[in-house]
């Protein structure tokens, strides 16, 4: 009895031992599973450590994709969003809508701004071009607000126009609610949008994707963001510091210098609680500029891990890739060297390719381009043509060894000569022999 009582007892021991073993393996596997992504650094094939959300690599010349991680999650931009208030208000100067020069009363929802500030009142009077100094410099969630209000008439007619023109610039991850990128929360109460849901988002992608249209529309932009300070007010004790601390210019400031990047010139930092710390840098070395992006670095943001962590992204760019010329330009292709014409002193024109296809590869990747087709500007060409005339394009194929997506470029062919129109008797002559030559074909056809 004993030891049936034993056997009973060793049994159900071992039943309850198992599980408890089932139970402790199946809340390691939750934990697992419910850990958020930023608590570790992320790995990928080109060795890369970044302890990140999220965060892109981009040649801001051609907008190949360089490096990428979690790069179309959207996100909390915190004052990253500021680059698309950036871009529009310089649009809205190019469209003469304003001015750098025009005179703005502050209003009272940029003087209930939290956060970054230059401590704006309802009534100061500050230009255009003032605003958009403490905006690009100081990151001042007032001076942002007030040029919102400005172009758009509204904080919330402006974020409907932000979100448009993402659109419009294939930004698919992104959405906005303000032009500060403030949670809506920390919004002033009675000027949180009712017509706009949501919080302001955007994707690693999509912010590199902002910063190269800044820099392809309005390169002049960089004139103000790599000012390392300004003097807002000449009453004020301190001028307003860049927040931008990977600027070039800092690398003999004491407390900026290890952060200092060769040629970086900006672009636009961003922090909240819930965003954590952001960066979009832009350098140009040796004539090649890229873009970088990161997201979600924790820490504070006097820690600088976000420019350390940028830093990794340009010295892999800068060290890993560099630029390979696919298609040369001025060149002939082969069996294309010349493309039909009617009515002209000649049959044919010459064409040579109008530019050239250049794009950032791995130092150690060989990558070349496949011709896919020729279509001429119309088939055949009708004289007159001048040299240098665009007479058609080339589209050539090649993968990309970063995304190994198949890529397509097309590119111009232009004349390399002249080809008057012919004259009345030798277009006479032309299609009479052309009569003669169809009949004889078609009579041979016929045995």
């Amino acid at each position: 009895m004993l030891n049936q009582a034993y056997v009973r007892y060793a049994k159900q021991s071992r039943a309850v031992m198992f599980k408890l073993l089932a139970i402790l393996l199946l809340a390691a596997l939750l934990q697992a599973m419910l850990l958020p992504r930023s608590s570790a650094a992320t790995n990928d094939i080109s060795g890369l450590q970044l302890n990140v959300k999220s965060a892109f690599l981009m040649d801001a010349d051609t907008g190949q994709v360089l490096y990428q991680n979690n790069a179309d999650e959207a996100l909390p931009p915190a004052s990253m969003t500021k680059m698309m208030t950036e871009y529009l208000v310089f649009k809205a100067i190019q469209d003469g809508k304003i001015s750098w020069d025009q005179e703005i009363t502050v209003q009272e929802n940029a003087a209930k701004q939290i956060g970054s500030r230059v401590f704006l009142a309802v009534g100061d009077k500050h230009t255009v071009r003032e605003l958009y100094i403490a905006m690009a410099v100081g990151s001042a969630n007032d001076a942002t607000t007030q040029l919102a209000e400005t172009v758009g008439g509204s904080e919330e007619a402006f974020a409907k126009l932000m979100n448009e023109t993402a659109k419009q610039l294939g930004m698919n991850d992104s959405h906005f609610i303000n032009s500060t990128g403030l949670d809506r929360a920390d919004m002033p109460e009675a000027y949180r949008p009712t017509s706009i849901e949501g919080e302001t988002v955007m994707s690693a992608h999509d912010s590199a994707l902002l910063a190269y249209h800044i820099l392809k529309d309005y390169p002049e932009f960089l004139e103000y963001s790599k000012m390392q300070t300004y003097q807002f007010r000449e009453r004020d004790k301190q001028p307003l510091v860049n927040w931008d601390w990977m600027l070039e210019s800092n690398k003999n400031v004491q407390n900026f210098k290890k952060f200092a990047y060769p040629g970086v010139d900006g672009l636009k930092t961003g922090h909240t609680s819930n965003a954590g710390n952001c960066f979009t840098g832009t350098a140009l070395q040796n004539g090649t500029r890229l873009i970088a992006v990161v997201m979600g670095v924790p820490g504070n943001s006097n820690d600088g891990k976000r420019f350390l962590e940028t830093a990794k992204l340009f010295d892999y760019g800068f060290g890993s890739f560099e630029k390979k010329t696919l298609v040369q330009p001025k060149t002939a292709i082969a069996e294309h060297e010349t493309l039909k014409v009617k009515k002209g002193g000649k049959k044919s024109v010459q064409v040579v390719t109008g530019q050239d296809v250049t794009v950032m590869l791995p130092k150690t990747s060989k990558v070349e381009a496949q011709l896919k087709e020729v279509v001429p500007t119309s088939d055949p060409l009708v004289a007159p043509l001048k040299q240098g005339d665009k007479v058609g394009k080339a589209t050539y194929t090649y993968k990309d060894p970063v995304t190994q997506e198949e890529k397509s470029v097309t590119v111009d062919l232009v004349a390399t000569e002249d080809v008057n129109k012919a004259g009345w008797f030798k277009l006479m002559l032309r299609a009479i022999g052309a009569f003669f030559s169809g009949l004889f074909k078609g009579i041979v056809n016929l045995f």
